[in-house]
Formats: structure tokens, C-alpha cells, sequence
């Protein structure tokens, strides 16, 4: 079965919403208690963070629908539930007050992160299809939508010398094309020209992806991403949640060389993977690279990584920010080969399954925690560390952002 793979240009990402019109959540009469924190007439009274921890100022809770102008898309569990963590208040944590449009059927989480009322959504399935699926339901509900973030995780193409990419880095798209090419079993064919180069963003989308190329401003974006994540892992600790969000150490960052693929060998060899063809390997794609002993001699050496072996465990995890062009189909890159003929092809630096479908029906910036090389070798150990490094990110682009007047309560 063939499929698809686009590119994605200058990101896109969505947050699901679900604010029903006219609903008042927050009207409650003077003295009711929501969350330990007493109510008066509009707004909370010095809200406090239980979160990360920071006190934050009072914030009137929107009314409608048409007062929130961010969403967050997310396509898998472990990326929302990253994103979750980040939130500072939930408008809906006792009930859904806001409803949605007719002909939408997406489930949505609202709330405040810093003095921004976001909306959040979990896809129902990966891929194009879904995402702008997802993201048309998102346009409907909220009309007054200025940017959507897709945020999760993604394979990244290495890089060498100084765009050198590692795992739980964050890629942020800033272009999108659609129709590289398909994915075969063994092969992934490109087509001679692209026929499907999708729309730049708007221009407030361009300035603001354009202000993080700056050295000062990736900088910035890269230490405030980075305490974020530290807020982050605590608040997963201090909530209990099953998933590891800790980075996994730089012994476990390993890039093989492209051509050497993953695959059984003596002692215990099989027919497919002993083959000329470059057949699919089911029993090989589920096994680690402990299991099938795959060579650490073709481990390809990294400079960043070996730097980062003197660093104190903060700077460790620090994750840097790759600003370019990311493929996206409904396909999963899992050759080396391929992955570096077609990024040297398209100048891609990362694929993905999403953002060519929301691309078109928002506006969005796409950010994407690198979790694999998009090669044979690939696993999802470094998934929930991608996700929570995606998502501070995220909450670093979106303190950059600057909202409508009318928003702009604190």
C-alpha cells in the first residue's frame, strides 16, 4: 500500500477548544469555591499556579467561545499529556461549559496557560486525514482563532557540524510542501518534482517564526524552553503520571550509519533479512538493537554529544531549536537511506505525520520533539522526553506571541 508524504512549511499546530456559547463558568456569585480559590463576581483572586508553582495574576475566564484565540493539536496521548502539564488553570475541570459548532466532532480541553485561554485537542488518529479533520473542527468552534500549535513528536534527520540535530531536540516547521513521493515495502520512491507546495503562513506567523532565527532570539526561546521543562517534570512527578518525561542520558542517543540497517544476523539470521531485496522485517522491526546486536562500531560519532557528557545535568537536557522545513505524510520514514536522499533532495530536516493536514485550515506553527532518526533503528524510548520538550517549546513560542488587545487582560 502506497502513501503519501508532504513537506511541511513553517509549521502548524492546533490546540482543541471545546467553549460553549454563552456559558459562564466562573458567574458563580461572590464566596463559591473553585479549586481552593474563592471566586468574586468575574475573575480569580491571585490564582496560584498548583502546577509549576508561580503565582500568577487574577484572569477573567472567557464567556464564549469567540474568546479564545489559541488552540493546541496533539496526535498522540503522551504528547497532550505533556501539554496538559503546562496548563494553569482548566476551565472545564468540572464539567464542559462551552459546547461546539455543528459538524464538529472534536473533544476539547480549555484553559489558561500564562495569560493565555488555549483550547486543546487530541486527535482520534495519526496522520494528514485526521489532523485536518481536526483543525476544520477547530475553525468552526472558534472563530476568532489567530494560532494554532500542532505540537508532538517527530523523526529528525541527524545533520552534521554546526545544524548537527539530536534526539529531544525541537524542530519548528517554516515551510510546508505536499507529494514527495510513496512509501513502498523497501523503498521509498521520490517523484521528480513536488506538485503540491502548500501556502506560506500569514505574515504574523512569519515575523514570529522569523524572530526565533536570530541568535538572541533562539536563545531566549531555548532557556525559557528549558525551564518550562524542569516545571514540567516536577509537576509530572508531584501528579504521579505513569509517563517518564526525564531525558534518557546521552548513552542512549545512538545514530547508526544510514546504510547499516536493522536487522537479524547470526547466530540467528533469517530469510527476509538474509535476502538481497530489502524486504520488511516484522520480527526485526519489533525487536531492540540489544536483541538483534546491532553493531556499535557503526555508531556514528557526534560532537554535541560528546560535549554534553561534561555538562551538569540541566544543561544536559537543554533541548537546542532547529528552525526549517519538515516532511509530513501518512507515512513513517524508517530508512536511513531514504531519510537522507530525500532530505538532501527537499532540504527537510524532520518528518512527520500531521502537518500537512492541519496546514491548510489554520493558522499554525508546527513543533515537533525529535524521538528518533527516522531510520530502521528507530524505538519509542525517547517518545516521552520528545513530547515534553515539544511541548516547553510551545510554551516558550507562545510567551513570544502577542495577543489581540481585547485578550490582553493581565
Amino acid at each position: 500500500m502506497s502513501s503519501n508524504i508532504s513537506i511541511t512549511n513553517s509549521g502548524s499546530g492546533a490546540q482543541n477548544v471545546a467553549a460553549g456559547n454563552g456559558s459562564q463558568y466562573n458567574n458563580n456569585g461572590n464566596g463559591s469555591q473553585f479549586n481552593n480559590s474563592t471566586i468574586h463576581g468575574f475573575s480569580l483572586q491571585g490564582q496560584r499556579n498548583d502546577k509549576v508553582g508561580i503565582p500568577m495574576p487574577s484572569h477573567g475566564q472567557p464567556s464564549r467561545r469567540e474568546g479564545f484565540e489559541i488552540a493546541i493539536i496533539c496526535a498522540l496521548p503522551l504528547e497532550y499529556d505533556a501539554v496538559s502539564l503546562l496548563f494553569d488553570q482548566f476551565w472545564d475541570e468540572e464539567e464542559e461549559q462551552y459546547g461546539r459548532a455543528p459538524g464538529d466532532t472534536n473533544t476539547y480541553t480549555m484553559g489558561r496557560i500564562g495569560k493565555y485561554d488555549v483550547v486543546l485537542a487530541l486527535l482520534p488518529n495519526m496522520g494528514t486525514a485526521a489532523a485536518a479533520g481536526a483543525a476544520a473542527g477547530v475553525r468552526s468552534s472558534f472563530p476568532r482563532l489567530k494560532l494554532a500549535f500542532l505540537v508532538g513528536v517527530c523523526g529528525g534527520v541527524p545533520g552534521t557540524g554546526p545544524n548537527e540535530v539530536l534526539l529531544g531536540d525541537v524542530i519548528i516547521s517554516k515551510t510546508i510542501q505536499h507529494g514527495l513521493g510513496k512509501q513502498y515495502p523497501g523503498a521509498f520512491v521520490t517523484k521528480d518534482t513536488v506538485d503540491d507546495n502548500l501556502g506560506r503562513p500569514v505574515k504574523e506567523i512569519r515575523s514570529l517564526v522569523a524572530s526565533f532565527e536570530t541568535e538572541m532570539g533562539r536563545q531566549r526561546l531555548q532557556e525559557k524552553a528549558g525551564v518550562y521543562l524542569n516545571q514540567l517534570q516536577s509537576a509530572a512527578v508531584r501528579q504521579r503520571r505513569r509517563c517518564d518525561y526525564q531525558y534518557p542520558g546521552v548513552a542512549e542517543d545512538k545514530l547508526f550509519a544510514a546504510t547499516y540497517q536493522h536487522r537479524h544476523r547470526a547466530p540467528r539470521p533469517c530469510s527476509i533479512c538474509s535476502a538481497e531485496s530489502d524486504g520488511f522485517c516484522e520480527g526485526a522491526a519489533g525487536a531492540s538493537c540489544a536483541e538483534l546486536r546491532c553493531d556499535e562500531n557503526q555508531l556514528v560519532p557526534r560532537g554535541r554529544l560528546e560535549t554534553k557528557q561534561n555538562q551538569a545535568p540541566d544543561d544536559m537536557q537543554c533541548p537546542e531549536v532547529h528552525i526549517g522545513r519538515i516532511a509530513s505524510g501518512d507515512t513513517v520514514m524508517k530508512s536511513g537511506e531514504h531519510r537522507d536522499r530525500v532530505a538532501a533532495q527537499h532540504n527537510v530536516i524532520a518528518f512527520e505525520m500531521e502537518g500537512a493536514g492541519a496546514w491548510d485550515e489554520v493558522p499554525c506553527i508546527v513543533i515537533k520533539g525529535v524521538c528518533d532518526y527516522a531510520d530502521s533503528h528507530k524505538n519509542k524510548k525517547w517518545q516521552p522526553y520528545a513530547a515534553a520538550t515539544a511541548a516547553t517549546v510551545m510554551r516558550a513560542v507562545l510567551g513570544r506571541y502577542a495577543p489581540t488587545d481585547r485578550l490582553n487582560v493581565d
